[in-house]
């Protein structure tokens, strides 16, 4: 009975799992939460206590991640996922509508929780990228020898992920988190074979080509009045000015950019040292989240960039891998899935802050400071890991 008991509330990962992925994911949370500490420091301005609150805040979220993943991971099966989605749904459709009861920094996009001395908030959109996956893999995985039609099969997972979006998008103004939603069911509708769907699918892929093509135009000198003439806000049309040319406005809409390009351009090979960034004590209050990798390149050069790189590169490239060996659609989805989720968030993260693409709000998964980002990317890795594991042990092809 107690090797039972010891079994069932081990903290181990699963037998056969990828150490590679394991490891990397460790490394980018180890050098997220020191980074978050030094770039903390400038937005402290010498208040120790706030300082110390931010990274011991950051840390306990790091942990329940690390335990949210290996309990993931030992957890996650294709059976208990299709039993438990509509609660997991559920429960997300919540906790979505229940953050427009607060809002925070202008945004109604998070859950206040109490706590004594500290204040802790929840974003329930980082939580809803997971569940998405689960929803394309439940409701599109393993389906190529049913007789559906396209309605059928396209019903629920165009109703969920469409309502998660439009209440992320339109509700809380979150549009960078519902394009990362959108991003991932897309990448995710793309992977199973039904004749029902390859219609679908290859219009899809023709309308994600030009979406990138429009955005290269807007982005051009050539688009810059039709984004005068869209339907956005005006922070929404700063976005896109101060990514065209952030000096036009270097006081204003433009400072966060110049900022972080000047902390580029100040890192060179081997960066200033740890700790000791000048522009992160300049009002920069994003430099621990959107910006932290600002403070990374002045702080390490361009070897602390190369460590996250070839971090996200090896988790990414190696679920691609797994999920192209496997027969399992609903594998395929969730690898995918997951390692689509560290790609987006990269891809903006990274285009954002070096002024290629307009700033999006997308943390740099593991480094930038987050709790509910860092807890929701470490449990999808551990799904991840669920599903390599029982592919490996031959569970499923």
């Amino acid at each position: 009975m107690n090797l039972t008991q010891k079994k069932k509330t081990s903290f181990r990962m699963p037998y056969r799992y990828d150490l590679i992925i394991h490891l990397c994911t460790l490394i980018l949370a180890v050098f997220g939460l020191f980074m978050v500490a030094s770039a903390t420091m400038g937005l402290a301005s010498g208040n120790v206590m706030s300082l110390m609150k931010t990274i011991i805040k950051q840390l306990a979220f790091t942990v329940l991640g690390y335990l949210g993943m290996v309990t993931m991971a030992r957890w996650f099966t294709f059976d208990r996922m299709k039993k438990n989605i509509t609660p997991i749904v559920s429960l997300t459709l919540v906790l979505l509508l229940l953050a427009l009861c607060w809002e925070v920094g202008g945004a109604r996009a998070w859950i206040k929780i109490p706590f004594p001395g500290q204040e802790i908030t929840i974003q329930p959109s980082e939580f809803s990228k997971v569940v998405i996956i689960m929803v394309m893999a439940t409701y599109l995985g393993d389906i190529r020898n049913l007789k559906l039609t396209t309605k059928d099969l396209m019903r629920n997972p165009l109703l969920i992920v469409g309502g998660f979006c439009f209440i992320v998008a339109i509700l809380q103004s979150d549009f960078g988190s519902a394009i990362v939603m959108a991003g991932i069911a897309c990448i995710c509708f793309l992977i199973p074979y039904h004749p029902s769907l390859v219609r679908l699918q290859k219009m899809l892929v023709m309308l994600l080509i030009i979406g990138v093509v429009l955005v290269v135009w807007i982005l051009s000198p050539m688009g810059e009045h039709l984004i005068e003439a869209l339907p956005f806000k005006n922070y929404q049309i700063n976005r896109f000015t101060s990514a065209m040319n952030p000096f036009a406005d270097k006081y204003g809409t433009g400072f966060q950019l110049i900022n972080g390009l000047v902390s580029f351009a100040s890192g060179g090979w081997q960066g200033v040292g740890y700790g000791k960034s000048i522009q992160k004590y300049t009002n920069f209050p994003a430099a621990n989240t959107d910006f932290i990798l600002a403070i990374v390149v002045e702080e390490l050069g361009i070897f602390g960039f190369l460590l996250i790189f070839i971090c996200y590169a090896l988790i990414v490239g190696r679920m691609f891998i797994y999920a192209i060996r496997m027969k399992s659609q609903r594998g395929r989805i969730i690898l995918i899935g997951v390692s689509m989720y560290f790609f987006i968030h990269f891809l903006f993260n990274v285009g954002g802050v070096t002024g290629l693409i307009p700033l999006t709000g997308v943390p740099l998964l593991m480094i930038s400071a987050g709790g509910s980002s860092t807890l929701s990317v470490m449990v999808a890795v551990g799904m991840g890991q669920a599903v390599i594991s029982q592919y490996r042990q031959g569970k499923i092809e």
